[in-house]
């Protein structure tokens, strides 16, 4: 089935128009097509993949990291395709869409959501902040590594920052690290990874 792209369209008609290997969200019922991310940008997906990994091993937690995912909030006709999502897997039974469509609706089979920021930052910055809060997702990053953010969110001059929003009595609180500053996560409490090495994806870089 295809649905035009200036048709407005519900979730499930979405999911049964989405091509293979091509990544679309949706936006409020408006089908988007996401910008193919630059080497960079795969490279800090793939450095912080691996390294949240490990730590969901130490922690010998119920969570994985599915590689094509979709999150819907409640109550919206949207579905969202972060860069690195965290899922319980002990809440999966509870997901109406999980079974058939590998997406997950409820704030407490997500422990963790990533987005890096690109182009459309303001996706990231606004639309995905709010509805990521208003699902009761209990933490979730922003990783800005070419400081693409608007100045409100990330000061001025610019500069890479990563903002990790922590859901405290159903707000977020919001806490930002940049250059060498250890990064501090409630989830992963040991996590022992500095905002820089998240920008440069654990690459050695001559002095």
């Amino acid at each position: 089935m295809t649905i035009p792209l200036q048709k407005l369209v519900s979730f499930a008609e979405f999911v049964n128009w989405k091509p293979e290997g091509e990544r679309y969200e949706l936006h409020d019922g408006v089908i988007v097509k996401m910008p193919q991310p630059l080497g960079e940008h795969e490279e800090v997906i793939g450095f912080l993949v691996k390294k949240l990994s490990v730590e969901l091993d130490k922690l010998n937690l119920s969570h994985f990291i599915p590689k094509t995912a979709l999150v819907k909030p409640h109550g919206h006709e949207s579905g969202y395709s972060p860069d690195v999502l965290i899922v319980d897997q002990t809440n999966l039974n509870n997901e109406p869409f999980w079974s058939k469509e590998s997406t997950v609706m409820y704030g407490k089979s997500i422990p963790l959501i990533v987005e890096v920021v690109s182009t459309n930052w303001r996706d990231d910055y606004f639309t995905k902040l709010g509805k990521y809060e208003e699902m009761g997702i209990p933490e979730y990053w922003i990783v800005d590594y070419l400081a693409l953010g608007g100045r409100k969110f990330i000061g001025s001059p610019k500069q890479p920052t990563i903002s990790i929003y922590t859901l405290i009595e159903e707000e977020y609180q919001l806490t930002q690290f940049r250059g060498t500053e250890p990064i501090q996560s409630p989830t992963f409490p040991n996590l022992t990874l500095t905002a820089q090495q998240i920008f440069l994806a654990g690459k050695i870089v001559d002095s």
